[in-house]
């Protein structure tokens, strides 16, 4: 146990903190188990919890505790509801073409709209949420979007750019929801269970996005209507904006006092110099761009490749083939469970081994995802299943690298300026990422089908050829994860370092 003595001017007399050793705590990560380094955040979060806590009512505190997992459970179910309501138009996509007229180009720019929206308004709402009441902000954000995309299932053919407005709309609601969620479950819990309920919230990604190909192909072979796809999350969206709004705390923000000393210029600064940061953001966005491009055309890529071997039809008219929605949809739910858990067992074993064991599992898994992904093109012209089977394991390793990426980042930044650093490689990820790929993929298609002869082979090569972008892009992220791994053990040394500067006592240190 360390003591920190001051001399107490400005109180009337002396105070004495004690810290405990570094040995004395242990943290919880999804990869694996590192020493806890207790920081002055860590001092106020002890203070504020002690102040906070009452000896007298002890019957209290596990109905404290449930309300607060209930809590981040109405938060996770709404993120996955966010996820769902992103990719249920890509479950439909082929209808929506159908019935609006339009180009691959065209399809590909509902979801760029969307995710544009979503890149420009996040910064504004995390403005917001440090200021404002986040629970408020939330409920809200979720009632705007459920309203936007219930009436976007009503808009006439011949107003598609309505459909790409309402898209961008959209985005915006849920830019409020991915973007303060995380903050509020980071007040509730701490270290341990705090990791634990951020990993649950983090799954609804693949969980959702599953659940939104599933959902809007199942809903419209139902009611032989691809509109009512579109009315399906709104109504959940609606009854979870309401239990957020009563059942969600208002819980306090930590320790927003000791940010005061610090700019915001001087933290985005000192993360533009940190190598290991740059990299694997960079490399993140790598992933984002083959995750929002895959995820958007390999289900009518699929399609097309099955009209070449006939053993579908053609869709002339809606309702077209749910199947390949249905399929990509379950496979997405499976691999991102697969995929965290593969990455984090992997780099656990690993870190025995080396100590760069992060970004060097996270390498290895990219570049086998480029070469997965790379077979999908091969088999798909004469196997759907083999395509499938390709598929599986290409997102298997592709997603593998979600909770280490995360891990890294909290190695080598500092406590006081993680959450800048979590929103900025947020805001990067999506900027070089997937607010341009699908959009870029359906642009490449509608260019080669430009130069060639009009037909369903053609249409299947230009779609694929487009997507043979992935891989190259994959193995690119492979490439900065490598680049990661040269500079990640200094990057995490002068972090400690920093670490160490913060908990220097002004006054004498005794032992």
């Amino acid at each position: 146990m360390m003591c920190l003595e001051s001399d107490g001017q400005g109180t009337g007399g002396s105070s004495q903190d004690c810290i405990p050793q570094a040995g004395e705590g242990r943290l919880e990560t999804l990869s694996g188990r590192m020493n806890h380094v207790t920081t002055p955040l860590d001092i106020k979060s002890a203070d504020l919890e002690s102040a906070s806590s009452t000896p007298t009512v002890p019957k209290k505190q596990p109905n404290l505790r449930r309300a607060r997992v209930a809590a981040a459970g109405i938060l996770s179910v709404g993120n996955v509801l966010n996820y769902l309501d992103r990719y249920t138009v890509a479950g439909v996509l082929l209808d929506i073409q159908q019935h609006f007229g339009v180009k691959d180009s065209g399809a590909g720019l509902l979801q760029t709209v969307f995710i544009c929206s979503f890149m420009v308004a996040a910064p504004i709402f995390g403005y917001l949420g440090d200021r404002f009441n986040r629970k408020v902000i939330l409920s809200c954000g979720i009632f705007f979007w459920s309203i936007v995309t219930f009436s976007s299932s009503f808009i006439p053919k011949q107003y598609f750019w309505l459909l790409v407005l309402t898209r961008g709309l959209v985005g915006i609601g849920e830019a409020s929801y991915s973007t303060i969620a995380p903050t509020i479950i980071g007040d509730l819990f701490t270290r341990n269970t705090r990791t634990l309920m951020l990993s649950v919230f983090y799954f609804a990604i693949p969980l959702g996005s599953g659940l939104g190909y599933i959902t809007g192909s199942s809903v419209k072979q139902v009611a032989g209507d691809w509109r009512w796809a579109l009315r399906v999350s709104p109504v959940l969206g609606i009854i979870t904006g309401t239990l957020l709004l009563i059942f969600v705390p208002t819980s306090k923000r930590g320790h927003a006092e000791q940010l005061k000393s610090r700019t915001w210029v001087k933290d985005m600064r000192d993360l533009v110099r940190n190598r290991s940061y740059v990299f694997s953001s960079l490399a993140t966005s790598t992933v984002s761009f083959a995750t929002g491009a895959l995820g958007m055309w390999i289900p009518l890529y699929l399609y097309r490749a099955q009209v070449v071997q006939k053993t579908v039809e053609p869709c002339k008219f809606a309702p077209c083939s749910t199947k390949d929605s249905l399929i990509f949809g379950a496979i997405t739910c499976i691999t991102g469970f697969l995929g965290v858990i593969l990455g984090a067992g992997a780099t656990k074993w690993c870190r025995l081994k080396t100590q760069r064991a992060d970004p060097l599992v996270c390498a290895v898994g990219m570049l086998g995802s480029a070469i997965f992904i790379c077979l999908v093109f091969v088999a798909a012209k004469s196997s759907s299943v083999a395509a499938y089977i390709c598929i599986f394991a290409g997102e298997t390793l592709l997603f593998s690298n979600w909770a280490i990426t995360a891990d890294m980042l909290m190695y080598v930044v500092i406590p006081t300026r993680r959450a800048t650093a979590v929103a900025l490689q947020s805001f990067t990820s999506h900027l070089l990422g997937d607010a341009g790929s699908p959009y870029l993929i359906g642009f490449i298609s509608d260019l080669i089908q430009q130069s060639t002869a009009e037909s369903p082979l053609w249409e299947f090569l230009s779609l694929g050829y487009a997507l043979m972008l992935c891989p190259f892009v994959v193995v690119l992220g492979g490439m900065f994860f490598l680049a990661t791994a040269l500079f990640f053990l200094e990057d995490r040394a002068s972090a400690e370092q920093q670490v160490s500067q913060l908990m220097m006592p002004p006054a004498s240190v005794k032992v």
